[in-house]
């Protein structure tokens, strides 16, 4: 869709406009706070199954992917001083409307997700790759606290794949079914609302 691609890079420059003064903070926050560099970048499954560099601020410490990328809570040791603060409001993800820009992601679809999970989808489970992966979605905004509910899990890595992951696909299958200009809309309105609260 023309206006939904338009309306991504549209939204996306003036994003990265506006929070400049804020990127710029965060850059010095993380150098000065913890070993690293600023940005953190992983293979995430895209549009067609085909993969990309999805970034990020790093808000683990160097290497913590090593040790399983399920993180669980605002308690993983992983996570730095600052990280849990980018985290909690979600600012860790700016970096992301570079992704938007380049066509790899969209503001709003499907959160694109490691392919280690993506080798587990079922044939209609792969239905949300037909389209661009998002900021947001329907299924960021109902489990936004997904990182307390594993945190709480006694197998977090069972309670994502068994118990979270097909609520959360099923989500974006609604979404991949019924989507507009106007929904996405509505759903970006709907996470801000949700991340103030």
């Amino acid at each position: 869709m023309l206006a939904k691609r338009l309306f991504d890079i549209i939204s996306s420059l003036i994003g990265l406009g506006l929070f400049s003064p804020f990127f710029i903070l965060i850059c010095v926050l993380i150098l000065v706070t913890s070993k690293g560099g600023i940005f953190y970048s992983q293979i995430r499954v895209g549009k067609g199954k085909k993969d990309f560099k999805l970034l990020k601020f790093r808000t683990m410490k160097p290497g913590s992917d090593k040790a399983g990328q399920i993180t669980v809570g605002t308690n993983d040791s992983r996570i730095t001083r600052v990280g849990i603060f980018l985290r909690k409001f979600k600012l860790d993800e700016i970096p992301q409307l570079i992704n938007v820009i380049k066509g790899e992601m969209s503001i709003v679809g499907p959160r694109p997700e490691v392919p280690k999970y993506v080798n587990l989808y079922s044939e209609e489970q792969l239905k949300i790759l037909t389209v661009r992966p998002g900021l947001t979605d329907l299924a960021s905004i109902e489990f936004i606290n997904e990182n307390e509910l594993l945190g709480k899990a006694k197998n977090p890595e069972k309670e994502y794949v068994e118990v979270i992951m097909p609520k959360k696909l099923a989500l974006n299958i609604q979404y991949v079914d019924t989507q507009s200009f106007l929904g996405d809309i509505k759903l970006i309105f709907k996470t801000f609302g949700k991340i103030l609260k």
